[in-house]
């Protein structure tokens, strides 16, 4: 079967067979496929797209391309979840402690930043000694013992994936919804789950900055994983602000430290991550209506359990035993703190949270590259919320940086993307935006 037959049937808008996707994604794996053709592929793809089938073809294709992990045994359902990513996005670092202690086994496999959206592997990375590549034998024990391991992707997990990936990269192929789907998928397919919640964002910080470009992703992940075989359904939410109140590593470790030991909560926040994890309780059977789960969930978080349970997984893959208890101690401080200072008093009415997002690489908090080393101690902490009344000179955050060079760039780049209007009465969006797939 010749490549070019097969980029020529997807440039003139047919169907590709299985048994063609089957032969592209060998091609990825043993390199049979050069890059220019892995990339016209991808371009026909690009422009002529893909339908259900092909998508589920091709999700099976790379999921099956390396390493499928298998959880014999395990006591309760695998579960995990996924975001499309944002800006001060921690969900994950309380989600998968919290559905552990209600019950759920979470191997959740975790990525590193991409342009201006942090990555979970990033954060854990920030914890000393933490482990997020750990041996197979290890990260089952974890799994099996505490209830959740947030590790990050290895190269045998969906190998096709990342050599297709990196060439759309290249390419200005990444925006396409069957190629996203099935890239998404086929790790978690190869994961072993058997639930999955999507967290599609949408908004001004998201890669889907339009309501219909998120229902769009939503509808596919969810048909196509169900296709393939795995449950998942989605919830479309809000990223036309940053989510909590910091974002940067070891800033959003700190936070999420605070909100499983009980402290005040950013309450989009809170919200976002008790619906997410009763999906999960909900896929896996762990409760029987959405109302159980949400008491369940909450009864973990305000017990200690979930708390108990990060600790746990924090200490079995080497990080140290007391990050709960002193977080100070292990997560690195910025050599400079500075206030924002809000140039007009008014009502906080809009921010350009992809903006912001890149404010934070270029402190050094992402990468521009993938070799760049990251600063984990740099970001921004105590940021205003939409709808906040504020004064002149009043800090709408603080800046952590390397040195006060870099913090006065930011600084600029934050007062810019904050948009200060008149206090007239202010009406608060919601924070998700719809579920799709049925409970």
């Amino acid at each position: 079967m010749l490549a070019q037959e097969i980029i020529r049937a997807k440039r003139d808008g047919r169907k590709l067979t299985e048994a063609q996707i089957e032969n592209f994604v060998l091609g990825l794996v043993d390199n049979s496929w050069s890059e220019g053709q892995v990339a016209a592929l991808g371009m026909a793809v690009f422009l002529r797209g893909m339908d259900r089938d092909e998508c589920v073809a091709l999700t099976r294709a790379m999921m099956h391309s390396g390493r499928v992990m298998s959880w014999p045994d395990m006591p309760g359902p695998v579960l995990d979840k996924h975001s499309s990513g944002g800006v001060g996005d921690k969900v994950s670092l309380m989600l998968a402690p919290l559905v552990a202690a209600c019950g759920g086994y979470v191997p959740m496999i975790s990525g590193r930043g991409l342009g201006h959206t942090g990555g979970t592997r990033d954060k854990f990375d920030s914890i000393p000694g933490y482990n997020c590549t750990p041996s197979p034998a290890l990260l089952d024990q974890v799994v099996r013992s505490v209830g959740c391991a947030v590790i990050g992707q290895t190269a045998d997990l969906a190998p096709a994936d990342g050599r297709f990936y990196a060439t759309r990269d290249v390419t200005a192929t990444v925006e396409s919804v069957p190629l996203i789907t099935a890239s998404i998928l086929s790790k978690k397919l190869a994961a072993g789950l058997q639930g999955l919640a999507m967290d599609i964002k949408c908004g001004n910080g998201a890669f889907a900055d339009s309501a219909a470009m998120a229902q769009e992703l939503a509808q596919s992940i969810v048909a196509v994983a169900n296709g393939a075989g795995l449950p998942t359904r989605a919830l479309i939410t809000d990223m036309n602000q940053v989510l909590g109140r910091n974002v940067g590593n070891a800033l959003e470790m700190r936070e999420a430290i605070s909100y499983l030991r009980g402290e005040p909560a950013d309450p989009r926040l809170h919200e976002v991550t008790l619906a997410l994890a009763a999906e999960m309780l909900l896929l896996g059977g762990l409760a029987s209506d959405h109302s159980q789960a949400l008491a369940k969930l909450q009864q973990a978080l305000d017990s200690g359990a979930a708390a108990e349970r990060f600790a746990a997984m924090v200490t079995g893959l080497g990080g140290p035993a007391d990050l709960l208890q002193r977080p100070d101690a292990y997560l690195a401080p910025a050599h400079v703190v500075l206030p924002v200072p809000a140039l007009r008093s008014g009502r906080l009415t809009a921010m350009n949270t992809r903006d912001i997002g890149i404010a934070v690489v270029e402190l050094g908090g992402g990468r521009r590259m993938a070799s760049d080393k990251i600063d984990f101690s740099v970001g921004l902490s105590s940021m205003c919320q939409l709808g906040q009344l504020i004064h002149a000179g009043e800090p709408l955050a603080f800046v952590h940086a390397a040195d006060e060079a870099a913090a006065a760039r930011v600084i600029a780049r934050l007062q810019a993307a904050c948009e200060i209007g008149e206090a007239a009465a202010w009406q608060a969006g919601p924070v998700i935006h719809a579920l799709v797939g049925q409970p």
